[in-house]
């Protein structure tokens, strides 16, 4: 998943960058209201974290034309402002959650898990397809209840197939998923991965879209594979 980080201090944005690309996040970190908006509008994120107190324009602010502007990017407020105003302030601005710094980096992970899973449109916790179990939480992947040893990233794209069963992924969107602007991306790192994953859940578990991408099959009404 591509989060957008927007933190003016250092030191806490680069231990929270390292943290979620440690879990497999694609993090993108910018410093100020006016670099968070132009990455906004150039690209897609599942998710943005946003500082309040940034120099110059703050975070209420970008996050309001953010919504004036039809942006419907989950955002998570992390900041120090810890009062009730503030809060609600926050949240009518447009915030879908809102964490007080200091923060332990668990408690970030779960509200970002559940941020994600409600813009997927999904309520469980844990994702099942085809005896496949995901749990983002743990980072724990079992088939037909034996446990499945897999890559940072090979967990990333699996996630990212199993939050929209049926909807096909390009490569590149796979790729906006798997990597940070300041990170190389080889020119077959998706196919890697893919092949990966085929090797250790089945050839058939992730479908091939000629020329378009990846996907997996969309359960019908009644639970069954369509």
């Amino acid at each position: 998943m591509r989060v957008l980080l927007v933190e003016d201090d250092r030191m806490i944005g680069q231990a929270v960058q390292t943290a979620l690309r440690q879990d497999g996040y694609a993090v993108d970190w910018v410093r100020d209201a006016e670099s968070a908006d132009t990455a906004l509008r150039a690209g897609r994120f599942d998710l943005a974290l946003l500082d309040l107190g940034l120099p110059g324009r703050d975070g209420v602010s970008l996050l309001r034309g953010l919504r004036a502007r039809g942006d419907a990017t989950p955002v998570l407020i992390v900041t120090a402002r810890d009062d009730v105003q503030d809060r609600v302030g926050g949240l009518d601005a447009g915030a879908d959650d809102y964490l007080v710094k200091p923060f332990d980096l668990d408690e970030l992970g779960a509200r970002m898990r559940a941020l994600l899973r409600r813009s997927a449109g999904r309520g469980a916790a844990v994702f099942e397809h085809r005896g496949v179990r995901v749990d983002p939480a743990t980072r724990e992947v079992t088939q037909d209840g034996k446990p499945v040893a897999l890559s940072p990233r090979e967990f990333a794209v699996l996630e990212a197939l199993m939050l929209r069963p049926g909807a096909v992924l390009s490569r590149s969107q796979l790729e906006d998923r798997l990597y940070g602007w300041d990170e190389p991306v080889e020119s077959n790192a998706v196919e890697v991965y893919i092949h990966g994953l085929r090797r250790k859940l089945g050839h058939d578990f992730i479908q091939n879209a000629r020329g378009v991408g990846y996907y997996l099959h969309k359960p019908d009404a009644r639970g069954d594979e369509a």
